[in-house]
């Protein structure tokens, strides 16, 4: 049988996969009766070797083939090196879907993709012969409902103010969001849970602190970025790691606003910067709008002079942060 799973959210992706080796038989059995193939990679012969081959002491044998989709989206290049007298991928997509559409009835094949698009040649041609499910990433309704879901399913509840409160930390990353949230229903116990637990549970409120400093340090407002400073680390963030973490989104901001100038679009910069998190992402987007590269380079380099003056052990790590933060709080010549 052949299950064709596909979408950008990978973390519903993966449940489905898990319901389908449920469906399958005995767990153990199936690990020795299971294969995993590089799509992007992977030939015909292999993939009819492993489809072909007799389970060992089972009805079923699982054969996961990932990102063979991707071979055929309009304009992908994989790196494959063209063999002589292989056929061009406008063609070789037919000899694949041919090979697929005669699965021995002890096979369940699984082909796994990300965002591929309608056009995709061998998605329309395996289209007509099987059911495709397609795993979108979530929409602001659609992931209010699936984080309440999650958590009635935890046996907690939660208000609508931390639902909104938790999307625009995490984003629309399931994997994430799923930790997130089963934190948080430990933590609340039997209570609701409320933003106050939103706050001081999910990690990325330490990333929105980290943000609002940044704010405070490039607007020159010294006495709200001390006061964030004297909240991160009573919250127990190291100085070092505090330093590491700024100097990241420092960073961030600086190498979005230079893709920008070339012309990058934003999803090529969330890709090319391994960015996951939306909020991360919207946050150094706007931050990248409201200053100057002059002023986000200065505070980059006295980030870095920070970070040395601490690991030769000229200063320690607060009294170094605090300096710092003091002396960038104060307007020079370089203004935003």
């Amino acid at each position: 049988m052949l299950h064709v799973l596909i979408g950008e959210d990978d973390f519903s992706v993966r449940q489905a996969l898990n319901e389908i080796k449920k469906g399958i038989g005995n767990a153990a059995a199936l690990m020795t009766n299971t294969t995993v193939l590089d799509g992007r990679q992977v030939t015909l012969e292999q993939m009819r070797s492993a489809c072909d081959t007799v389970p060992f002491l089972s009805e079923k044998r699982l054969v996961i083939v990932e990102g063979l989709f991707e071979r055929f989206e309009i304009g992908n290049r994989t790196g494959r090196k063209k063999s002589a007298g292989k056929p061009e991928p406008s063609e070789e997509y037919k000899a694949i879907a041919g090979g697929i559409k005669n699965l021995p009835e002890f096979t369940e094949l699984v082909l796994l993709g990300g965002g591929i698009k309608a056009g995709n040649t061998l998605l329309r041609e395996l289209s007509t012969v099987t059911r495709v499910r397609y795993f979108p990433s979530l929409k602001q309704a659609q992931l209010s409902q699936w984080i309440l879901q999650r958590v009635k399913a935890a046996g907690g509840t939660i208000s609508p103010q931390a639902v909104n409160l938790l999307i625009s930390f995490v984003g629309n990353d399931l994997w994430i969001m799923s930790n997130e949230v089963d934190k948080l229903v430990l933590f609340a116990g039997e209570r609701r849970i409320e933003e106050d637990d939103v706050r001081v549970v999910v990690s990325y409120a330490q990333e929105a602190n980290i943000f609002a400093m940044i704010d405070a340090v490039l607007e020159f407002r010294a006495s709200t970025a001390q006061g964030l400073l004297q909240q991160l680390l009573k919250q127990g963030v190291a100085p070092v790691q505090l330093l590491v973490m700024l100097s990241r989104q420092v960073r961030i901001i600086f190498q979005i606003k230079e893709m920008r100038g070339q012309g990058k679009s934003r999803a090529d910069i969330q890709r090319k910067l391994g960015l996951t998190s939306d909020f991360v992402l919207r946050k150094a987007w706007d931050q990248a709008d409201r200053y100057s590269p002059a002023r986000i380079r200065e505070v980059y380099h006295r980030l870095l002079e920070t970070d040395v003056s601490i690991k030769t052990g000229k200063l320690e790590g607060e009294v170094a942060l605090d300096i710092l933060v003091a002396g960038l709080g104060q307007r020079g010549t370089i203004s935003a």
